[in-house]
């Protein structure tokens, strides 16, 4: 969010000001502030996946952190990294473009300018639901790439060559396979951090702003 904010602020054009860019600036903040999360909390999220896949090869977080490191080197811990910026990119970009537009046309149907915390959580929540529809193939194809060789499964050369694979084994519907828990989890925290973000926004941020 503080990668967003500080983008989409640094591209959005003033008044009178022409577009540098032909993408609207919201698409290019969300992919920026995806990108940047990614890179920061990758090796966690591998490790999260080894610990649900692997439960009893390790005794905790810091166990299955060290045990990659020292087994399979620091590379490991970002396997399946391409997949993941190939899906976090659109993912992102969609979430907060599908959110700072919704906004865009709350405020236009109810000629309001502040939008209450329940019109964030929904705006935020349906947000996440189209980011997640849309993208799911390519998390689906991460998840598949971050386990790799592990009990015998199906090694894969690149994000092109899972996602045909797994079209091919499975059909049209292994490409979506668990997008409903996905949302179930996905949808909500989406609305949650949006509301929430919004409401320190205006705590933290624009009373100051009043106050000078």
């Amino acid at each position: 969010l503080f990668a967003f904010d500080t983008v989409n602020k640094t591209l959005s054009l003033k008044p009178g000001e022409v577009s540098k860019i032909p993408i609207p600036p919201s698409l290019v903040a969300g992919a920026c502030a995806g990108v940047s999360s990614t890179l920061v909390t990758y090796p966690l999220e591998l490790v999260k996946t080894r610990l649900t896949i692997e439960k009893n090869m390790y005794d905790g977080i810091l166990d299955a952190f060290l045990k990659i490191l020292q087994r399979e080197g620091p590379a490991e811990l970002y396997r399946g990294l391409a997949p993941s910026l190939i899906g976090v990119i659109p993912y992102a970009a969609t979430n907060y473009f599908a959110y700072d537009t919704l906004r865009k046309v709350y405020r236009k149907i109810f000629k309001e300018e502040k939008i209450g915390n329940i019109e964030t959580l929904l705006i935020g929540s349906l947000a996440g639901a189209i980011s997640s529809s849309a993208t799911f193939p390519l998390e689906v194809a991460r998840k598949h790439m971050q386990v790799g060789a592990l009990h015998g499964r199906q090694v894969y050369k690149n994000v092109i060559h899972a996602l045909s694979s797994i079209l091919e084994q499975e059909g049209i519907q292994g490409l979506y396979k668990g997008l409903g828990p996905s949302c179930m989890k996905l949808v909500p925290a989406a609305g949650i951090s949006f509301m929430c973000y919004e409401a320190c926004k205006r705590i933290l941020v624009d009373e100051d702003e009043d106050e000078a």
